[in-house]
């Protein structure tokens, strides 16, 4: 199967690899890492390697033996709400690198069915890097509900993480301040209050325990890059986190720019507004 694409501006100078990460995010990972082995992945016309740069206006070409790749990961489906699996590296929407977004997928997949189908909402965010549970609206009155749920935190979402270290105690919950710096594009993390500053809740659990230990998260509160941040703060960052973690630890556990970080497990209560999900856990398997 052959798939296609033009370099756009924002892409320019991006490598090859991280581009048709972007651009084809319904592919998975090992079947373009086999289409660059059998080197069946040109750009202008020419075979190149995963490292090749790439400039505006370039063509992007990739075979792959696959004939059909599933626009979404789908977890679970009703008229209301489409639940899927993110890969990591894929954004929720569109940011300053471009690409095709996960709601554009989910666009793609509910129009299969239904031409004039309502453009699916995500109704929370997960980073590019971070893999997981990301839960849609289908309609108006779905989005407004699942929404008010999610500001009022009556879902409970549980993430899984790979950090530096063992955690001392092994279990415990978490609190301090998070600041954003719009123009760093990151935050920070304080002990006291400070201006600008907002509350965060960060509860763990050590479920394995070593060099590099295993958490289960939840996010009392939640704030952008609230678990990279604050895991960083307390001396243990996340496995593969280049901003906020260890790049030397990262570097020798080679992991440089996957980030160890899964929303694994949604568990959703609307107050019987719908009924077919309260009640519901929904969990995947993690890929670390």
């Amino acid at each position: 199967m052959k798939y296609e694409f033009i370099i756009e501006p924002t892409a320019d100078g991006q490598r090859i690899d991280a581009c048709i990460r972007r651009f084809l995010p319904e592919l998975p990972p090992r079947t373009v890492q086999q289409s660059f082995q059998r080197r069946d992945v040109k750009l202008s016309g020419k075979r190149v390697k995963p490292d090749t740069r790439v400039s505006t206006g370039q063509k992007v070409e990739l075979f792959c033996m696959e004939q059909s790749a599933p626009l979404v990961d789908v977890v679970y489906e009703d008229a209301d709400v489409l639940l899927v699996n993110k890969r990591a590296n894929v954004s929720v929407e569109p940011d300053e690198k471009g690409g095709v977004t996960l709601s554009e997928l989910a666009l793609r997949h509910v129009r299969q069915t239904d031409a004039n189908a309502w453009p699916p909402k995500a109704c929370h965010r997960l980073d590019n890097q971070t893999c997981g549970l990301i839960l849609f609206a289908k309609n108006e009155r779905a989005e407004a509900i699942l929404t008010r749920a999610f500001r009022e935190r009556t879902l409970d979402k549980r993430y899984i993480c790979l950090v530096r270290g063992m955690m001392k105690p092994p279990a415990a919950t978490c609190k301090a301040y998070l600041r954003k710096d719009p123009k760093a594009a990151r935050v920070t993390i304080h002990d006291d209050a400070v201006p600008g500053a907002r509350p965060i809740i960060t509860e763990y659990e050590t479920l394995e325990a070593g060099p590099v230990s295993r958490l289960l998260v939840h996010l009392v509160t939640g704030r952008t890059h609230q678990i990279r941040a604050h895991m960083a703060a307390l001396g243990h960052p996340l496995l593969g986190d280049d901003v906020y973690g260890d790049r030397a630890f990262n570097r020798q556990q080679r992991m440089q720019g996957r980030l160890c970080l899964c929303a694994a497990r949604l568990t959703l209560d609307t107050g019987g507004e719908l009924p077919q999900l309260d009640g519901r856990t929904f969990e995947i398997k993690c890929p670390f």
